[in-house]
């Protein structure tokens, strides 16, 4: 079955050319000129992949990505004019899982896109695989990355999934902010933050998941080193 591609793009003449280069590597293509289409559209088809420009007519892709993440984590690449570390850094923390800066190259986007798949596919060989913590009181779904507290599925960013999932699959090893830093950008995921960025993440996450996050059980400091994993694996975890 052929992957389905969301092209969200209010300038046409990207569309069509974006549109012709995916098609010939054998993708089904839909497009969306503006933000409430876009949402719309990813609703109903149920894409593999969206495309998502930042400058739309009615609402920001930043926003767009906003709303798709609080429900799916289909695969977003970004296309933005702006340059700056702060605006890339963002959308990848607001949920991107790349970006391509303009003017670009079609057959970049074409490429990055197969790096995404490439993720994707690797990662579904993962399937049905849970990590459990804590008589069930925290749950890591490695096939649909999905985090559950309590039986109920929480909101995180890709880098905060990253984060978790790579410490939890180690309990007790310990990992410098460098170290995280490599695990967050392996298998091409982009993110150009630096080695104290961590801790706002860790500190982001600890208040997602811990019931007490000046004293969290999960995610513990090593001071002077970095951080650990300190949940106490069920016996299902296979992978531990």
């Amino acid at each position: 079955m052929r992957e389905t591609i969301l092209l969200v793009d209010d300038e046409k003449m990207i569309s069509e050319v974006l549109e012709a280069y995916l098609k010939k590597d054998g993708y089904q293509v839909f497009i969306a000129d503006n933000g409430i289409d876009a949402l719309k559209k990813a609703d109903t088809v149920q894409p593999d992949l969206i495309v998502l420009d930042l400058m739309l007519p009615d609402i920001s892709g930043e926003e767009v990505c906003r709303l798709i993440r609080k429900d799916s984590e289909v695969p977003i690449l970004m296309l933005t004019a702006k340059s700056g570390e702060a605006e890339r850094i963002n959308g990848i923390v607001i949920g991107a899982d790349d970006y391509v800066t303009k003017p670009f190259s079609p057959r970049e986007v074409v490429v990055r896109i197969q790096a995404i798949f490439r993720r994707v596919k690797k990662s579904s060989k993962t399937s049905g695989m849970e990590l459990s913590f804590n008589k069930q009181g925290l749950v890591i779904n490695l096939f649909k990355r999905e985090i559950e507290i309590g039986g109920q599925i929480i909101n995180v960013t890709p880098i905060e999934y990253r984060l978790l999932s790579n410490l939890a699959q180690h309990p007790g090893r310990v990992y410098s902010r460098m170290d995280l830093l490599e695990k967050i950008q392996e298998d091409g995921f982009s993110y150009e933050g630096y080695e104290r960025s961590i801790d706002t993440h860790i500190k982001n996450l600890r208040k997602k998941i811990e019931a007490d996050a000046r004293d969290p059980k999960y995610i513990l400091t090593v001071f002077g080193m970095g951080y650990k994993f300190g949940g106490s694996p069920d016996v299902k975890n296979a992978s531990i």
